[in-house]
């Protein structure tokens, strides 16, 4: 599974793995032990987990959201202590912890409550897209350049010029 299959509905908790498209919106998939369908149409508002992103105050402006799940992952390993009922104090403390270039005024604590609670669904349901992307970099072996010498270009001739038949 990849983060680019996930995805999440406005009103709805939980996240749900993408299907397949219809005519009218999108089957999905709870991801959870339920396993239930829905097919989310115009009028549900599906964010596709990819597509987000948290503000922060550096130049970019923001970071993917998958990148702060993997950095989560890298420095908690699934125990971050944490749910819906933490204080605002800890919420942010961890966010900082975790994205010390975030944005305090543009991120709220409902949504970092959604962060620690999608991070606790995808470690559960989906670990494999908590871990960095293996970037698959084919290794070239180095073409040998032949070095010519004046002897051999003495030995290369120039191609003969082909006679025109009448």
């Amino acid at each position: 599974m990849e983060f680019r299959e996930l995805a999440t509905i406005a009103g709805k908790g939980g996240l749900f793995k993408i299907l397949k498209p219809t005519k009218n919106g999108v089957i999905l998939e709870s991801l959870d032990d339920k396993k239930a369908k829905l097919v989310a149409g115009t009028s549900h508002r599906v964010s596709i987990l990819n597509e987000i992103s948290i503000y922060t105050t550096d130049t970019e402006g923001t970071k993917p959201l998958e990148e702060v799940m993997i950095i989560i992952e890298k420095e908690f390993k699934g125990d971050i202590d944490l749910d819906s009922k933490s204080s605002d104090e800890e919420l942010r403390s961890f966010l900082k912890h975790v994205l010390p270039e975030y944005d305090a005024d543009r991120v709220y604590v409902s949504d970092i409550k959604k962060l620690v609670s999608w991070y606790k669904i995808l470690k559960q349901y989906a670990p494999e897209v908590l871990q960095p992307a293996k970037e698959e970099v084919k290794a070239e072996k180095p073409v040998k350049e032949k070095t010519t010498t004046a002897k051999d270009e003495s030995k290369t001739k120039a191609p003969k010029k082909a006679k025109k038949s009448e």
